[in-house]
């Protein structure tokens, strides 16, 4: 069948989706489940025989949002916070994982050009993080304390202001994903390049492994919730840019809500990575290997498996439940 032809089968019927889907009257779940079914074969149609259209991309995002509605109509057995946390942003995730993938091939690329230029250019460390850092970090490295900056100050001051400057950046990020993306784009590449030469710098001084057992104790979480909320920014952007079968006001609006819910799904993660700057990356000196290892890997694989391997999990789930 030519796909203009199994457009024209199927419009109406598609149409009908969209009607239960965005409409204000309530919808019964099992209706929207049947729905649900006849919905996933013809996107399975679709990318079997028009593997390169447009029209895949607009049955996919009408099945999301089917299941976003499936879900929102059955009785809540947890609060709305709960609910928000372990089904709806996973599945809004899930629906844009492309988003979440291509950030971070650009945050892999933008460290990878910060090493390269760090290691070309002497003065290039400089340049990024400042002389006086520079200048300050270097003593401390003399003085046998490379991390030693980072135990300046109260422990409840530097949680709490650092913090603070995390979820400001954050939603700097997110905000400017308004500019089409480009300007979560911009930010991403400002702090991966800045990661970039920060480790070289670390690497060329020779105290490479301490920076990286005290650093990313709360760098794991930090830096990977930067990397998220480049997505929302890019979720935003494209909902500007390439609105599909929807009105470009129509599907801003969409795209403000479900990138919103992401960066607002970011905060616990950067608030535990400023708890563990402000008090505990200060003793890392002093810690054994094992616990900052530990430290790190246990709070990279939480963050990694709530926005990489979750969402696939609730999705499928979802998916047979409704079947």
């Amino acid at each position: 069948m030519r796909e203009a032809a199994f457009i024209k089968q199927n419009k109406e019927k598609w149409l009908k989706f969209e009607s239960k889907i965005f409409g204000n009257s309530p919808t019964n779940p099992d209706e929207l489940s049947s729905l649900y079914i006849h919905l996933m074969n013809d996107l399975a149609y679709a990318q079997t025989y028009y593997p390169k259209s447009k029209t895949i991309l607009y049955l996919n995002d009408l099945a999301a949002r089917t299941f976003q509605k499936i879900y929102k109509t059955k009785p809540e057995k947890s609060n709305r916070l709960v609910s928000f946390f372990k089904t709806e942003v996973p599945l809004i995730v899930y629906k844009n994982r492309r988003f979440l993938y291509y950030a971070f091939i650009f945050f892999f690329v933008s460290v990878a050009i910060g090493v390269l230029s760090a290691n070309s250019d002497t003065n290039f460390v400089r340049l990024i993080l400042g002389d006086e850092y520079v200048n300050q970090t270097l003593d401390n490295i003399a003085k046998g304390d490379p991390l030693a900056v980072y135990k300046s100050g109260s422990n409840w001051g530097s949680h709490i202001g650092i913090t603070i400057k995390n979820l400001r950046v954050g939603l700097y990020n997110y905000i400017f994903g308004i500019f089409g993306g480009f300007g979560s784009i911009y930010i991403l590449f400002k702090n991966s390049l800045m990661l970039g030469a920060f480790q070289y710098f670390f690497y060329q001084h020779g105290v490479f492994w301490e920076s990286v057992r005290g650093i990313w104790i709360h760098g794991a979480m930090e830096i990977f919730a930067i990397v998220v909320e480049s997505m929302a920014g890019l979720v935003l952007g494209a909902s500007l840019l390439f609105p599909s079968t929807y009105s470009r006001v129509e599907s801003l609006k969409m795209g403000v809500k479900e990138s919103l819910k992401i960066v607002v799904s970011t905060f616990p993660f950067t608030i535990a990575a400023g708890f563990l700057e402000g008090y505990v990356t200060r003793y890392s000196n002093i810690m054994p290997n094992w616990l900052s290892v530990g430290i790190i890997l246990t709070t990279l694989s939480i963050i990694s498996y709530y926005y990489f391997s979750y969402p696939k999990y609730i999705y499928n789930k979802l998916k047979n439940e409704s079947l």
